[in-house]
């Protein structure tokens, strides 16, 4: 390995010691700040798993019920604490087992290290008990990955592995140690990667472009903001609300960016995209400047390319260079860190108001209110519907909770009407639309913060496809709050099955099991709730609990989420019914 000039490293500690590999690899966790990872132990990393034993007083392991949930749970703590998300498991199925997590982690930009074991280097390629290719099946989902065969590489590989994961944008690696290398000896010394020479995370802040910037929103009489996770993952969010502000512009949040600026704030119009606000998507194809703040234009915010905002100048602030006019091309690119470039910017722009304009922004809300929200959050009909649900969570909560949640209808309808005060608390599955994230997320997200209070929001669906890790909540205690929206159907499925296909409901119907007593089943408090009248009550119950807590909430089977943008349309042709 031909490494050491590729490399900047920082010293850490002075003298070298005679370790094994596997311990090691937790020394090397321990000099990087990591104190909680979750896995689950095999054969092939089982060498580590008793150095963890030994050093079980400075390293919290978490046994999840699963690897998947593993890698979701270290992405709830990544989201929440901004720290590094780490997960472990064994060869073959164990580190398979990871790949959903890791492909969710990397299209939603979120700092992992994957650990796994691998069967010894003399086995390699001789399809020996629970072998598999990690390195050449995480590939395509990974930042970077790396097959360890010799002990004395661990602590350098480590090193380049936590600087390329939380560096530039961040996103999951993966390390796959084989079994020889955990049990034969190094002297070790440990040193952080400060800079590999191939890789370059950060593009110099353009001066010029912040300027050419600042010219077009001087100058703009109609100008719209979309912002994104960049703010959040750049801590850039008081900078974000200084720009906003000075600026005078209206801003709308995809729905990962969403909490970066506060729910409430006058200038925040709401979402945009498939199930966005419907001012904000309509608007989109009116401004005359559209800046995008840290965000991806990916197909469920643009619809149509062939249409979106083909009326507007672009200006992209954007850390990746590959997001740059990959599907919307733009006039102005600011490359860097958010947070750096909107420190240049905020001297170079005029404050302003515009207040017409928003008012575009106050009309469509209104219409939007009357045809959809009203029905959703204040119905006259018998059933319950999500957005009440989410109504009273945030009346017990008063908008400070983290929200969790899972993928479906609820998330939509979640996203669109929990209240948010500070940033940080909206934890979902984005880009990949991973199905059974919320619950491990949940546990994550909890652990990372474990002031806040952490609301899970899922869907029967979702919810089963992870269900086991009611057996992680329960070891740990982590009062995570459950909320399952029952609708008894894959909910948005069936929306699109009645919108599309004919109401041909094929397989999106649900024959439930009894969730309060499975729940109980892991010694959890739980309760279910199938009338209005008995709804604010229990949601009171389950936030004043200090304990783990599930409620399931039995909704209104056939409800749609509104408003939509069809598949392929346009962002103008976005429906209310």
């Amino acid at each position: 390995m031909k490494t050491k000039e590729q490399i900047a490293l920082q010293e850490v500690e002075s003298e070298s010691i005679k370790i094994s590999g596997a311990e090691a690899v937790i020394r090397c966790l321990l000099a990087e700040g990591v104190d909680l990872i979750y896995g689950y132990p095999g054969g092939a990393i089982m060498p580590v798993y008793d150095e963890l034993y030994k050093f079980q007083d400075e390293l919290n392991h978490v046994l999840t019920r699963h690897e998947q949930g593993a890698t979701h749970a270290a992405q709830g703590y990544a989201r929440t604490s901004g720290k590094m998300g780490v997960a472990i498991a064994t060869s073959g199925p164990g580190a398979t087992n990871l790949v959903t997590g890791i492909a969710d982690a990397q299209i939603d930009s979120t700092p992992m290290v994957c650990i796994t074991g691998q069967v010894g280097s003399h086995l390699l390629g001789s399809d020996a008990f629970q072998e598999t290719d990690i390195i050449g099946i995480s590939t395509p989902v990974t930042k970077w990955n790396y097959q360890i065969t010799n002990a004395a590489e661990i602590p350098e590989i480590f090193a380049k592995a936590f600087y390329i994961a939380r560096s530039g944008r961040p996103g999951p690696v993966l390390i796959d140690i084989t079994k020889n290398a955990q049990f034969d000896t190094l002297d070790f010394k440990y040193q952080k990667c400060i800079g590999v020479r191939s890789y370059k995370p950060f593009s110099a802040m353009d001066t010029h472009a912040v300027s050419k910037a600042a010219e077009l929103i001087n100058k703009a009489k109609k100008p719209f903001i979309i912002w994104g996770q960049g703010v959040i993952l750049g801590s850039a969010e008081e900078e974000f609300k200084a720009f906003v502000e000075k600026s005078g512009i209206p801003a709308a949040w995809t729905i990962l960016g969403l909490s970066a600026l506060p729910t409430a704030h006058p200038l925040n119009v709401g979402m945009v995209g498939m199930h966005g606000n419907y001012g904000p998507n309509l608007l989109t194809n009116e401004c005359d400047l559209l800046i995008a703040l840290g965000m991806r234009f990916d197909d469920r915010v643009t619809g149509n390319l062939d249409t979106y905002a083909k009326q507007a100048k672009i200006i992209h602030f954007e850390i990746d260079p590959a997001e740059i006019n990959k599907n919307v091309i733009v006039d102005v690119p600011v490359l860097g860190d958010c947070k750096k470039s909107l420190e240049a910017l905020i001297p170079l722009i005029q404050k302003k108001s515009h207040d017409q304009w928003m008012g575009r922004f106050d009309e469509l809300m209104k219409v939007e209110v009357k045809e959809v929200i009203d029905k959703d959050l204040r119905p006259e009909k018998e059933g319950l519907t999500m957005g009440e649900v989410i109504v009273s969570i945030n009346k017990h909560t008063q908008g400070d909770a983290v929200l969790v949640t899972d993928v479906g209808q609820h998330q939509m309808v979640a996203c669109r009407y929990t209240d948010f005060v500070r940033s940080r608390s909206n934890v979902t599955s984005g880009g990949l639309g991973t199905m059974g994230f919320a619950l491990p997320a949940a546990l994550g997200a909890k652990m990372g913060a474990p002031e806040r209070e952490v609301v899970a929001v899922i869907g029967d669906g979702g919810y089963q496809m992870t269900i086991q890790e009611l057996g992680t909540i329960f070891q740990t205690q982590a009062a995570v709050k459950i909320v399952v929206l029952n609708n008894e159907f894959l909910g948005m499925v069936r929306q699109w099955q009645q919108l599309f296909f004919d109401k041909r409901y094929a397989s999106t119907e649900m024959v439930n099991p009894d969730f309060v007593a499975i729940a109980k089943g892991y010694y959890l408090d739980a309760k279910k709730v199938d009338k209005r009248e008995n709804l604010d009550a229990a949601v009171a119950e389950m936030i004043a609990s200090d304990k783990p807590y599930f409620l399931e909430v039995c909704v209104e089977k056939e409800d749609n989420v509104f408003p939509m943008i069809p598949t392929g349309a346009s962002v103008s042709d976005i429906r209310l019914k």
